[in-house]
């Protein structure tokens, strides 16, 4: 008696090699687009506020948490600042893409504390610099929020 098993279908092949170390390795995700905490936050709300109405169907579990996850951990809740955060962020052209997410994500106080949790900066950015990066990013966040 013979059987043939199917082979399971993957809708992606993930190659396991990213790496957000000291040298980044994003693999396929090099270069792409990508979003800060506050920034997912604020998408999130308004794909959840389009499909609202008469018709609206009621959210899957994993979308409510991760509305929810976002709610407590995104640092800036205000459009306005996101957009502001976002400015000072995107014309870094010694930073990639998730590096700048990261920080405005993580909102460091010290540029030491940024390179620690964001190695792959350490050689990218002089302490002074980030620090006055980080010191303008932390102007935009307001803790009543």
């Amino acid at each position: 008696m013979s059987s043939t098993s199917q082979p399971t279908p993957r809708l992606h092949q993930i190659s396991g090699a990213e790496e957000a170390e000291a040298t980044l390795n994003l693999g396929e995700f090099t270069g792409k687009p990508t979003l800060s905490l506050s920034e997912a936050r604020l998408l999130i709300n308004a794909v959840i506020a389009h499909r609202a109405g008469p018709h609206a169907t009621k959210e899957t579990e994993t979308l409510v948490k991760t509305q929810d996850y976002l709610d407590v951990f995104a640092r800036f809740k205000q459009q306005e600042n996101i957009n502001q955060v976002e400015g000072l962020l995107k014309d870094r052209m010694d930073m990639e893409n998730f590096e700048k997410s990261q920080l405005g994500s993580l909102c460091c106080e010290t540029a030491e504390e940024a390179k620690t949790l964001i190695p792959s900066l350490q050689n990218k950015i002089s302490d002074v610099d980030l620090q006055d990066l980080l010191d303008e990013i932390s102007k935009l966040r307001n803790f009543t929020e």
